[in-house]
Order: C-alpha cells, then structure tokens, then sequence
C-alpha cells in the first residue's frame, strides 16, 4: 500500500503552504503529493483566504522546487481549460519535474465556482461527460502522437486541425492518467479505455469495493492488456490519543465520531486496519487528504507510526 497526500488548496493555503507540505511528505517518504483542481472554498469553517491558487500552475512551481515526490491532481476538471493548452500544459509540467506527474482528470461537478469566475458550465451531466470524453481522447491522442506526425481530431464538440501535437512529457507514452468517481456506467468505460488508475473518493469501504468491480469487470471486457492500479482518498484524522485526535478533527471542522465513519480517524493502529480493510477491498494507494496543511506533525506521525506496518 502506498500513501500519498492530497490537498484541497481552494479552502485557503498560498504556494508556500503548500511547498511545505511538499517538502514535508517528500523527506519522510510518502509516495506522491497530489491536489485539487477547485478555485472556490467549500463549506462555511473557511473563508479562502488568501484565495485560490491554480493547480497547474502551481505544479509547475512543486515540480522544480521538489526533486522524488511524485504530483498530480485529483482531479483537474475538463470544464476549467481546452483539451490542447491542458495537453501542453501537463507535457511542460511533467519534463520540468523530470516525469513525475499524474495526470486526474475528470468531469467538473461544482457549479458555483464556474459562475463566479465566469467559466461555461454545461447545462447537463450527459453533456459534461460528453466533453469529458472527448478531451480524454483528445489529450492522450496529442501524447500519443509519434514525433513527427501529425494529429487532427473531429468531434461533437471539439476540433483540432492537423498539427504537430507537441510537446511531448517526459514519461512514454504519456503521464499515468488517473480516473475517478462511482459512475456505475460511464465511468467504469472511460478508465477501462484511458486510465492507468481508477480512483474512488471519500466513499464507504463497500461502495468502494462495489466500484472497484464495476471497472475490473469494464476493464476485462475491454480486453485490455495494461493492468490497472486500485486507490482510494479518505480524509485524514490523526492521534497518538484520543485528545489530540478530537483537537485535529476540530481544527478541520468535524466530528471525530463522523470521521471514524466517513474517514480514517484515530490512533495509529485505528488507521493502519481502516487502511488494510480498503488494501483488502483492491486498494494498492490510499490518497491521505489533508485538511490543516499548518500540521506537518500529522505527517510525521502517519510516517513513523503508520506506514511501516502497511509494508
């Protein structure tokens, strides 16, 4: 089982926030550092401030500023950007980081941030996932393309004349591309066809396991080759007792109670068995979502107390 952190910068964190945090989970081992693609703060314990901070952008600035970790975004939403900038962008950020980055990609779901910085928002589901799988297409298709040759592309709703499809990433043929959600349907299709990981988020270990099967069976009658990695993401609660878990849960606005049901919550040893049951479920990552990224001492605590047992 590898651990990877995952931040949700929208609820308020500046670059420097978030490079600690980077820098944290990289000296004590962790396997990636991953965050959301969002340009509005959630819930009402927050108020955003200093304001969001672009994730592309900033994994452009993590990725010469760090030097193992790996990097990604759970998930980058398709409604944000074009298929071909986003393709460009995710090829540079991958060569300035040497090949570590993952590229989540999904859907787009939350309305309101696209109507307060005025970005399109597709009046219905089937038309956002239309969308998405044609820029899934799209973006692999520019990767994929041999140096040299040429890409075009004619969809419903997007249209790419015959050009270059430069640059290329670091990694061949492309970055992993990870996707996400409990879709019974779509979803299971889509990352049979174009991910290397299939992740489920913030979801009860038996709807976990359930999705986890939906897309193994989709990825079989696929016929694919390629093996397909399992994760799951589950907010992180941490303690060496039970005082100092109930402090964490309420600098992040929960209920200790609520987070051992929705969550990982609790001691070292609550947390490495909540783990093992997902590893048991077909989890081979577990995405740690870390709330208050002011505590790096949760980090050192999940890295010496809880990560030699899932070895």
């Amino acid at each position: 089982m590898r651990l990877r952190i995952f931040l949700e910068p929208q609820q308020g964190a500046t670059y420097e926030d978030q490079l600690a945090v980077a820098r944290a989970a990289e000296d004590l081992g962790f396997d990636a550092l991953f965050r959301s693609d969002h340009y509005l703060a959630m819930g009402d314990h927050v108020s955003g401030l200093p304001g969001p901070t672009d994730a592309w952008i900033t994994l452009a600035g993590l990725a010469r500023d760090t030097s193992r970790i790996r990097l990604g975004t759970l998930m980058t939403a398709a409604t944000f950007r074009h298929p071909g900038p986003l393709a460009i962008s995710v090829a540079q950020v991958d060569r300035m980081s040497g090949g570590r980055v993952e590229f989540g990609f999904g859907a787009g779901w939350f309305e309101q941030e696209h109507a307060v910085y005025g970005i399109p928002f597709p009046d219905s589901g089937r038309e956002r996932f239309d969308r998405y799988e044609e820029q899934l297409d799209i973006i692999t298709g520019l990767w994929a393309t041999p140096a040299g040759d040429t890409f075009r592309y004619e969809g419903r709703h997007y249209r790419l004349a015959e050009g270059p499809a430069l640059p290329k990433p670091q990694q061949g043929p492309h970055p992993p591309v990870l996707i996400g959600g409990t879709g019974p349907r779509r979803t299971p299709r889509l990352a049979a066809r174009f991910a290397d990981e299939y992740n489920v988020p913030f979801s009860s270990l038996e709807e976990t396991e359930a999705a986890f099967g939906r897309t193994a069976d989709a990825v079989r009658a696929s016929g694919r080759g390629a093996p397909m990695v399992y994760s799951a993401a589950q907010v992180l609660c941490a303690g060496r007792d039970e005082a100092e878990v109930a402090k964490r849960a309420a600098r992040i606005g929960r209920e200790v109670s609520e987070l051992r049901r929705n969550g990982l919550a609790g001691s070292p040893d609550e947390i490495v068995d909540r783990i093992g049951r997902f590893g048991e479920a077909g989890a081979e990552r577990m995405y740690l979502q870390v709330l208050d990224m002011s505590d790096l001492d949760q980090l050192e605590l999940v890295a010496s107390l809880v990560a030699p047992q899932l070895d």
